[in-house]
């Protein structure tokens, strides 16, 4: 799936950014090869992302309780900021006054400075942040309006909580959602603020009158992903019933189905280059993202084909997408074979492929077949200590090395496929070899001279060292 989008109108870039680790640069004018760059640096799902600075800056919050930035133009990361300390969920984005805000399931906000964070370097590398304190459950949507005078953040408890981020101060709780906030949007003067809940309704509220003065009830499921015109009068909504609506605030009876999506759609973004706006990008659990055209909304909306009948059947507005980024099968399923080497896997087209996890590579693909004919017909009588473990959360391979186990299986280097030239068959270590494999390139470490005093007291407090390894096969 696809958690975030960010649309660069200006370079004509879409970021996006997902479950499987990776931010994605796509070229949106190029339809048949649209894809630029990837930014490689996090090692677990990216929830969401924010570009900054007019496009020259992202910002990436990741479920490896990271917040990153980036380069965005050049597409590598500048700086990694470890203060939260659970995931990361939401970003929200003030910029008038270029001021980032990231929570997550520690329950903090942490308020960035994006200009201090661009100028961080390797010997300038400390940074202070402010935090707001006072949620009582996990954060899972946040809003900063653009002149950074307020702040909103959506959690499993329930109620909306504000802040003024340029005192840190508390502003008021409110209650009316009787399940998660999904999402939250505010208007330019953080006046109005838009909630889009898994209870399935849409709530607008005045913040002035601090309370909720109009909900929505537009979708059959939970509403997990919003999106708003400048003018703040239409709200574009999608969620877990895959449908995607377009609703006037000041009159709830006219809303439009704009199109209806394969899977859950986890996030959309406007396309600004025009007002009012020509498409939206939409991305779902899958890992495709549409672009769908909204250019025959208005004559839509005229023609008296919205929603007067909730009960009735609406017409999409487009069947079709506009353009599709197409995105590769996950790994769904895995076999750690017995001789603990290779890998047998089975992505979401079904497909098998074998893996060799000593070369840290693709042994073959091996088409659509019986996932379990195709284990036992590698099964070895051979018997190999477990010295490694696999992970599929991010649709990859993931193999992890542990201290305790990762030099525990040794084999003869006939049985590993090695032959020696005086005819031996010595022992060798399979966590050893793929370590010195991936190690073999490192840089040299220079240690600066110790004098004495230093020495000593470097010798009585060393500690063993700590390997945690990661190894993506892709």
């Amino acid at each position: 799936g696809v958690n975030a989008l960010q649309l660069d109108p200006a370079l004509n870039r879409l970021f996006t950014a997902g479950r499987d680790s990776i931010i994605r640069i796509w070229s949106v004018n190029q339809h048949k090869d649209p894809y630029i760059a990837s930014m490689e640096h996090h090692t677990d799902w990216v929830n969401d992302i924010v570009l900054c600075c007019n496009g020259k800056t992202l910002i990436s919050a990741s479920s490896d309780t990271t917040v990153k930035v980036w380069n965005a133009h050049k597409g590598f990361c500048m700086s990694t900021l470890r203060t939260h300390k659970d995931y990361v969920k939401a970003l929200a984005y003030a910029k008038d006054k270029e001021l980032v805000a990231s929570a997550g399931l520690d329950r903090q906000i942490f308020l960035w400075d994006v200009n201090t964070l661009t100028a961080l370097t390797a010997s300038n590398n400390t940074v202070t942040t402010s935090s707001l304190s006072g949620n009582k459950d996990s954060i899972y949507s946040l809003a900063m309006n653009q002149m950074g005078t307020v702040i909103v953040s959506g959690s499993t408890e329930k109620v909306l909580r504000v802040w003024d981020p340029r005192t840190c101060a508390k502003l008021m709780k409110l209650k009316g959602h009787t399940d998660n906030v999904k999402s939250l949007l505010l208007n330019r003067d953080g006046t109005q603020c838009l909630s889009g809940s898994s209870d399935g309704t849409i709530r607008l509220w005045s913040l002035g009158q601090q309370r909720c003065i109009a909900t929505y009830r537009v979708h059959d499921e939970g509403v997990w992903a919003l999106q708003v015109n400048e003018a703040f009068t239409h709200v574009y909504s999608g969620g877990r019933d895959r449908k995607i609506y377009c609703t006037d605030l000041r009159n709830p009876d006219l809303r439009v189905l704009i199109c209806e999506e394969k899977a859950p759609v986890l996030k959309m973004e406007l396309d600004r280059s025009a007002d009012p706006p020509t498409a939206l990008w939409v991305s779902t659990t899958k890992s495709t993202v549409n672009k769908w055209s909204l250019k025959g909304i208005h004559n839509f909306r005229a023609s008296g084909d919205y929603d007067n009948d909730c009960t009735a059947p609406l017409t999409p507005l487009c069947t079709q997408p506009e353009q599709v980024v197409t995105g590769g099968a996950s790994i769904i399923q895995c076999h750690i074979l017995n001789d603990k080497r290779h890998i047998l896997t089975k992505d979401t087209n079904n497909n098998i492929a074998y893996w060799d996890v000593l070369k840290a590579c693709k042994g073959e693909d091996l088409g659509k077949m019986e996932f379990d004919e195709e284990i036992k017909k590698r099964f070895k009588m051979v018997y190999v200590p477990n010295w490694f473990s696999v992970d599929l959360k991010t649709g990859m391979l993931t193999i992890t090395l542990d201290e305790s186990d990762c030099f525990a299986a040794w084999v003869s280097a006939k049985d590993a496929g090695f032959s020696s030239p005086d005819g031996s068959d010595p022992k060798l270590n399979l966590g050893g070899l793929l370590l010195q494999a991936l190690l073999e390139y490192w840089p040299r470490t220079h240690i600066n001279p110790m004098d004495e005093e230093t020495e000593m007291n470097h010798n009585v407090s060393s500690r063993p060292l700590m390997i945690n390894l990661n190894v993506f096969l892709q």
